[in-house]
């Protein structure tokens, strides 16, 4: 027999909440949904009985914001969060959170979300007690990826003024020195008030590595590769005769990261 889903509904706006439980429905009927709209209901409820399958919560809610009620109880279940607001969304990856839905929105998200808690947590066997921490883990360290900012463009001083430079369009960045020289790809030099270190925090890892103790390559600069000495690698450049070379600790990193 398929097993009822338990759903405990945070919405203080009648509308938005008559229109979850409606989409809801039409996504699955088997659901039992328990609507509440503040947050001493919300706290109240969980500590009354904590054992829902899922939670659907806005977080501006009547008497103050959600996040207070997981601040005081840890829920046993994931939390789909539905808010007109988008500046918590690392926030709701901190507790429970597996998806965040901006308001208005519409039957396909909300089943886009269902879907995804149907494949994280849903099994033809009974859920094991708790929350899955282990899998909660991966999902916010896989947000913090996905959301992390990194540094779209470089200043560089020019005797007529400030030039930008895309980031993208860096070759490779090389140190000399006191400095950091930008070599673009069409092989032009460019001289930035950045430290090699800033300059690795700043750029995108999946497009950038640092290949030796001076120089950090560009992915789409990388024309081919070949062994060098030892465990050093030699590796030629996209419409350059420019040769750049791992150290023999970089290597095994390198591989991973072109192969990627």
């Amino acid at each position: 027999m398929k097993k009822t889903t338990k759903i405990l509904l945070l919405e203080d706006e009648q509308r938005a909440g008559e229109k979850l439980i409606r989409i809801l429905s039409e996504i699955n009927s088997d659901t039992e949904i328990t609507w509440k709209r503040s947050v001493i209901e919300g706290t109240a409820i969980l500590r009354e009985s904590n054992n829902f399958d899922l939670i659907f919560s806005d977080i501006e809610l009547l008497d103050g914001n959600a996040f207070g009620i997981y601040e005081t109880i840890t829920p046993n279940c994931p939390i789909i969060f539905c808010t007109a607001y988008n500046k918590f969304y690392l926030q709701a990856f901190e507790t429970n959170g597996i998806a965040y839905l901006l308001k208005p929105y519409t039957k396909e998200e909300v089943k886009k979300a269902w879907e995804k808690y149907q494949l994280l947590f849903q099994s033809d066997q009974e859920k094991t007690a708790g929350f899955p921490t282990e899998l909660l883990s991966e999902l916010k360290n896989q947000l913090l990826e996905s959301t992390q900012s990194y540094k779209s463009r470089f200043t560089v001083k020019k005797a007529n003024g400030v030039f930008l430079l895309k980031t993208s369009e860096v070759a490779y960045f090389q140190a000399q020195g006191d400095f950091v020289l930008a070599i673009d790809k069409l092989g032009k030099k460019h001289i930035l008030n950045e430290s090699l270190q800033k300059v690795a925090e700043a750029v995108n890892p999946k497009q950038f590595l640092q290949i030796n103790r001076s120089e950090i390559l560009n992915i789409e600069a990388v024309a081919s590769y070949e062994n060098y000495t030892k465990n050093r690698l030699a590796i030629h450049l996209v419409n350059s005769v420019e040769i750049l070379y791992t150290s023999n600790s970089r290597t095994p990193a390198f591989r991973v990261w072109v192969e990627g």
